[in-house]
């Protein structure tokens, strides 16, 4: 996944560096990653990289879904099925999957002591637990910051159906500023809806057309006007707030005169694939995902935070665990399978890191 720092580096491709991830390799790295990350882009803009985080809140339960322990005392009544790695089997609702096993890495080394949601959600997100006045930027913010173009007719870090309730400030750009804020959409609980007009309405961005009767002209007259007060505005009172609320507004006036914005346009996509993905926020929400990263988007970030009709927290699934993972699986399964085989068959998987992750996995007996 990672690039080259210098001519002289040897290049470590995305298998390797899902290899060494695997194996603890990388894991104080991120740093320099980022750095070496970002160096191969601005060298090479042809080989643009891209990560998509499929971010399940509420901790999902490692042994309900890739790591099951069949026949053992703490296993639970799901059967494990083969994949298509020779002795490699994940859980019976995960059956897309299975058959991309080639392209994954689950990484069964990893453990942690933070056991409260909110702490664990802003360690996993930013790398440090919260501690004082410090607000430390989530991992989609530093990646828009490394790899992002400033000038580019969409956002760097797009983040789709979150649900903040565990920890507000884990999502945020922290001490980077507002410049590195993800664009949201489809905010709220992202609980699967089987009404397709009504996902497609959650994931478009409000306000990117003109108000019904104002010409463009006459929309850029009040622009010009806008931009003569924030100039005024900004001599007598310089500072970031001031550049950066100027900048954020560039910036959506740029998004909406581009074309890219039709790739918030879901019904763009023929009926078999986005019925393929899952008519629903978390699936429509990866086909968006898709979209934005063939546009050159460096980081999305799609949530997947609950179930119709289960009464859980997304993954936090204290109550009927089995039934609760089963149908969170389910909407998970076609909807990150369709995801993989997508970008292969459009030749981005190779330049595109996907990473599938809660704020902790499970203990099964204490």
């Amino acid at each position: 996944m990672t690039g080259r720092t210098d001519r002289h580096s040897p290049q470590i491709s995305r298998r390797d560096y899902l290899r060494l991830s695997a194996l603890g390799v990388l894991g104080t790295g991120m740093s320099g990653w980022l750095r070496r990350l970002a160096a191969e882009t601005a060298d090479n803009p042809q080989r643009k990289r891209s990560c998509i985080l499929l971010w399940m809140s509420g901790g999902p339960s490692q042994t309900d879904t890739f790591d099951l322990k069949p026949q053992h005392e703490n296993g639970g009544p799901f059967k494990a099925i083969d994949t298509d790695v020779p002795g490699v089997q994940i859980s019976e609702h995960l059956p897309q999957l299975a058959k991309v096993m080639k392209h994954l890495v689950p990484i069964r080394s990893m453990s942690t002591k933070e056991g409260d949601h909110t702490r664990a959600t802003y360690l996993l997100r930013t790398g440090y637990l919260p501690s004082g006045p410090l607000s430390y930027p989530t991992l989609g913010s530093l990646l828009s910051k490394e790899l992002g173009n400033t000038q580019a007719d969409l956002p760097n870090f797009v983040s789709i159906a979150p649900n903040k309730t565990l920890s507000p400030n884990a999502y945020g750009p922290g001490f980077l500023g507002p410049q590195f804020a993800p664009l949201v959409v489809g905010e709220g609980t992202g609980v699967v809806q089987n009404d397709a007009a009504n996902v497609d309405a959650a994931l478009k961005v409000k306000n990117l057309t003109l108000p019904s009767g104002i010409t463009r002209r006459q929309a850029d007259e009040r622009l010009s006007i806008l931009n003569d007060l924030e100039t005024d505005f900004a001599a007598t009172h310089p500072g970031t707030p001031t550049s950066s609320h100027r900048s954020a507004y560039a910036a959506a006036v740029r998004m909406m005169r581009s074309k890219a914005i039709d790739a918030f346009q879901l019904d763009q996509e023929p009926d078999t694939l986005r019925d393929a993905y899952g008519r629903n926020r978390f699936g429509q929400g990866c086909l968006l995902a898709r979209r934005l990263i063939e546009q050159g988007v460096p980081f999305v970030e799609v949530s997947l935070n609950g179930v119709e009709g289960n009464n859980t927290f997304g993954w936090d699934t204290h109550q009927e665990n089995f039934e609760a993972v089963k149908s969170l699986s389910e909407v998970l399964d076609p909807a990150w399978g369709t995801l993989m085989t997508d970008l292969e068959q459009r030749g981005l998987l190779d330049s595109t890191l996907i990473v599938w992750m809660g704020e902790f996995g499970r203990t099964p007996k204490i």
